[in-house]
């Protein structure tokens, strides 16, 4: 997507971190656990960490705007260990789900599990093929909508029923309204990806 663009998706989902998901809790309550009743544990920390990648995301948004210079081989590392530890929290996520012990129903079950590793293989598979040929700066953002849209998908499908005023869920509608702009980028570059897989440039490399 265009950069602007995609910096004000970046801005929206930092919104996103400090409002209400679900239930009057926002994603920087789930990662400091005041959650509703003193629920909070280890799943609603590791649900609300990847809504934090909208920093990484606004800084890398910016540099595109403003800078020609690539990411340095420092920060492009970081970023790699940021959403890929991200992902690894996701999965950790997905485990009760992938072993019905979340409790919900069987569609949420396998949508939740669909987009979930669909989104995480999906990408792993266009920046294996497409390795050496993306700059490090598409890789890094790349990276980090994949991890923010795996988690931000099993979040919307689990909390859709949710109760409450339209306030005490805001997150949740910002969060559906951003997803598919960065779906759609992520889908640009998987078409791209088939597309120059079949070329005959593709072909000699």
């Amino acid at each position: 997507m265009p950069s602007v663009v995609g910096l004000a998706v970046s801005l929206a989902a930092v919104v996103v971190v400090f409002v209400p998901f679900a239930f009057d809790t926002s994603p920087l309550d789930a990662v400091m656990l005041t959650v509703p009743g003193n629920q909070g544990n280890w799943w609603h920390a590791l649900v609300g960490a990847p809504f934090f990648l909208a920093f990484p995301m606004i800084w890398l948004r910016l540099r595109s705007l403003v800078s020609g210079q690539p990411l340095t081989p420092a920060s492009y590392r970081i970023i790699s260990v940021v959403a890929g530890l991200s992902i690894c929290g996701t999965i950790a996520v997905e485990a009760p789900f992938l072993l019905h012990l979340a409790g919900t129903s069987e569609w949420q079950r396998v949508v939740i599990l669909a987009l979930g590793f669909g989104i995480i293989m999906a990408t792993g598979a266009t920046l294996y093929w497409r390795r050496g040929r993306m700059t490090p700066d598409r890789v890094g953002i790349i990276a980090l909508i994949t991890a923010y849209l795996a988690n931000a998908a099993l979040c919307l499908v689990v909390y859709s029923d949710a109760t409450g005023t339209l306030k005490s869920r805001s997150g949740w509608v910002i969060t559906m309204t951003i997803v598919w702009p960065m779906a759609l980028e992520l889908i640009g570059t998987y078409i791209d990806n088939f597309r120059k897989r079949g070329s005959p440039a593709f072909a000699e490399q």
